[in-house]
């Protein structure tokens, strides 16, 4: 399975001719030369996880593909046909088995509503937890950690890294970051895998690992 890191948040994963599309938001460019894109998940309602006109592009280029996501973004993305998630569902899309995880965000400002997300565990090998540091129960081999965010604290965010324990990690959720900031935060993350044998893998838009 090949896991592609795009602007920000987005990411997909690819494996026999098909291909995932999660969290297509407005930090990201319009995305080309998908192959086979049988899903879309989106974590949840805010617009750097997800748009409109990444939504419509993607439908008129792979009409009829499911979308799973939590209630809020049911209701934000009212004119498309959303599949509601919460966690503990499990979706087969072949040849991927998504198990969701989570349920809240993390919480920004005791001013600011906390919203429903879902993080996301795809074959029992890779797991994104959307806007929180939900954890996916079990070992992974590549965990997509976010490193930047108006919620985040780095010593939360190593801790996630610390508790999941996967095989790799790559830093996302980063593009409000400076240069120095996300490298920064990567190297955090990165001693944090180290501390179980784990690695850090550096990706930035556009490029890929395989596991």
């Amino acid at each position: 399975m090949r896991v592609t890191k795009f602007e920000h948040a987005t990411l997909t994963l690819s494996d026999a001719g098909s291909t995932i599309v999660i969290d297509p938001g407005s930090f990201t460019a319009p995305l080309g030369d998908l192959d086979g894109v049988v899903a879309i998940v989106i974590t949840h309602e805010h617009a750097d996880h997800w748009t409109p006109d990444h939504l419509t592009r993607l439908l008129d280029k792979f009409p009829g593909t499911p979308i799973y996501a939590p209630e809020g973004v049911a209701k934000a993305a009212a004119g498309f046909d959303v599949t509601v998630v919460r966690p503990g569902d499990v979706v087969e899309v072949e040849p991927f088995r998504l198990e969701f995880f989570g349920g809240t965000h993390a919480v920004i400002h005791r001013s600011i509503p906390v919203v429903d997300t879902v993080g996301v565990l795809v074959n029992d090998d890779f797991y994104y937890p959307g806007d929180s540091y939900a954890e996916p129960g079990r070992p992974v081999k590549l965990l997509a950690a976010p490193v930047g965010a108006p919620w985040l604290k780095i010593g939360e965010a190593m801790d996630f890294v610390l508790a999941v324990a996967p095989r790799q990690v790559f830093g996302t959720h980063d593009l409000t970051l400076s240069v120095a900031g996300r490298d920064m935060g990567r190297a955090r993350l990165g001693w944090a895998a180290e501390q179980d044998g784990g690695e850090l893998v550096l990706l930035d838009p556009g490029e890929s690992v395989d596991i």
